[in-house]
Order: C-alpha cells, then structure tokens, then sequence
C-alpha cells in the first residue's frame, strides 16, 4: 500500500495546533502502522513559500524545508487558519499555487480560517462549508456564493472539507483516516491523543446554551436557566410563562425576540443535548435516557434523533460512545 502524501501549508502566523493537530493524526496512524510491523499510510510534509523558520500565530517556530508550489501532486492538501491566512488571501503566487494543487489532490481542506484562503482562491464557490464560529458571517459577506453552514464541527462538500476552529482540525483529521483506513484506527488514534470522544461533523461548534443568545430581560434569563435543570419535566409554554410572570403569547413573543428560537424549540435542542451526553457518557438505557430528558418514550427519542442528526440513539451510542478507561 503505496504511502498517501499530505501537504500542509505553512505561512507567517498560522494558527500552529491547525497545523500540528491533524499532523499528529497522520503520524498516529503510521505509528500504529509500524508497531504492528506495517509500512506507513501517511507521508506529511508542511511546506511554505520561503522554506525555513516560519513563526505561527502564537509565537511557536516550525522548520520546513519544503518549498510550497504548483508542481508535484499530492493526495490531500491542507490549508490551516490564523491570523496570517489575511495576507495569504492576497498572495496571488499562493492561490495559483492552490488552484494548481486541487486541480489534481484527491481532497482538499481549510481548517478554521484557512476557508478564506480556499475561497480566496475559488475553490468554494458554489459549495457548503464552514469555518471558526467568530468568523462565519464574514466569510459569507466576503464570499456570497458560498453556502457557510456556522453550525458544524466540520464540512464536507464534494472533494472540499473545511472545518470549525483550532481543535476541529483534528477532528477533521480523524475523519480523513476513517473514510482511508477505517472506523478502528480512527478510534485507535483518537484514544492515543486522548480524546476520549470523536465528534461527529454535524455536532455544533456551541451547546445549546453557548450558541442561544441571552436574554435581556432576568425573568427569561431565570427561565433559561430553570431550564436546564429540569428537562425531564413538563416544558410547556404555559409553565414557563408562569414562571415568567407573563402572559403565555407575552412570553412566546418575548422569548423568540430576546433568545432567538422558540421556547419548544430551545427545550427539544437543550432535550437533544444532555440525551447525546449520555449515550456518549454512560451505559443508561436509551428508555431511561427518553425519561431522564424529557422525551417521554424511546420512539420519541428516536424521531427526534432521526430529525436533527440523521441516526437513531442506537447507532449514535454505537459510533460516538467514550470508549472505557482502562482501571
């Protein structure tokens, strides 16, 4: 089995865990690899436009002696973010290079901010994709003809992925060596980095608590975190108003302007949320789940699953569930 080459590039303030994230993924799977006497799947080089010291954004220097161009052809190409990726946006020498680049890699990817580059460039016109949650509606402002989905972890369109910020790299990374070598390995490499966890690309970049606005007013402000600690009860907008002290289409009008959702739905994704934490976290029945998070039956839990995530709580607990630690 012929090694895949990866290329990473590398630029004056890059964000060094985009770079070195995905880089550890790569060299996990040729470690696992050689441990079992196997040759290497992964040959990574990180490549700049002047080989050299490059500094990243946090001041962590890396060498390459690469030099970064349109020649040779690589299997996958990774452009990571920072707040370099600016300059390299305007680096017409870069971009022809990139275009050039694509043209034949089997996939390409941005991680966090490295979007820009990759829209910069042309190659998301057209397509869904994603990047850090702070930088999300620039991108679409700068960049209409791209569908910029905020939400998920990461993107993939097409031979395009792009990914959310920082960490997401790797769990860009982790999907990569799955959909080459497999579930298992995938698996392998994330319990060696001790991520305990590999995030599905359509889990969010927030919780739910994160990614709702706060309310202005402290009487919705109290609701919402009333909420939070009482999911297994009975939800309804008339209780809620009542704890409000508003009248029930008050209430509703109020909570959809300040929070941004409706009370239903905020109580259906705070529901979805803890009941993902554990079938991810625990060994509870699914039935004991739907009571805990306020979904009643396992059928309800089901359909709501198979709305917002495309799966059953089965099949999630299945691919997503910590694997145990070792006594």
């Amino acid at each position: 089995m012929a090694a895949r080459t990866v290329c990473i590039l590398l630029y004056p303030g890059v964000q060094s865990l985009d770079v070195t994230g995905p880089y550890e993924v790569f060299a996990g799977a040729n470690q696992y690899r050689r441990a079992r006497g196997k040759p290497p799947v992964y040959a990574v080089t990180l490549a700049a436009r002047r080989p050299g010291i490059v500094r990243t954004e946090s001041g962590l220097e890396l060498h390459t002696a690469a030099r970064f161009s349109a020649r040779g052809r690589v299997d996958t190409l990774i452009i990571p973010g920072g707040s370099g990726s600016a300059l390299v946006e305007q680096d017409a020498a870069v971009l022809a290079a990139i275009r050039r680049q694509a043209s034949t890699a089997r996939r390409i990817a941005g991680v966090c901010t490295g979007a820009f580059v990759l829209a910069a460039a042309g190659l998301l016109d057209g397509r869904r994709a994603t990047t850090h949650w702070a930088s999300c509606r620039e991108l679409a402002r700068r960049y209409p003809r791209i569908q910029v989905d905020p939400d998920p972890i990461y993107v993939h369109d097409g031979s395009i992925y792009t990914s959310a910020g920082v960490t997401a790299g790797i769990d860009l990374a982790l999907a990569l060596v799955e959909a080459d070598h497999g579930r298992d390995l995938a698996l392998t490499i994330a319990r060696w980095l001790v991520l305990f966890l590999r995030r599905p690309a359509n889990q969010r970049q927030f919780s739910t608590q994160l990614r709702a606005q706060v309310a202005d007013r402290d009487t919705l402000r109290g609701v919402q975190g009333y909420l939070a600690d009482h999911l297994g009860d009975d939800l309804n907008v008339a209780r809620l108003a009542r704890l409000a002290t508003m009248s029930e289409r008050n209430f509703a009008r109020a909570f959809r302007t300040e929070i941004g959702v409706t009370p239903a739905r905020y109580v259906v994704q705070l529901r979805l949320e803890a009941a993902r934490q554990l079938l991810e976290d625990s060994g509870r029945s699914v039935e004991h789940i739907a009571r805990e998070c306020g979904f009643g039956t396992p059928e309800t839990l089901r359909r709501v699953f198979l709305r917002e995530l495309k799966t059953v709580p089965r099949e999630y607990r299945r691919r997503f569930q910590a694997p145990p630690q070792a006594s």
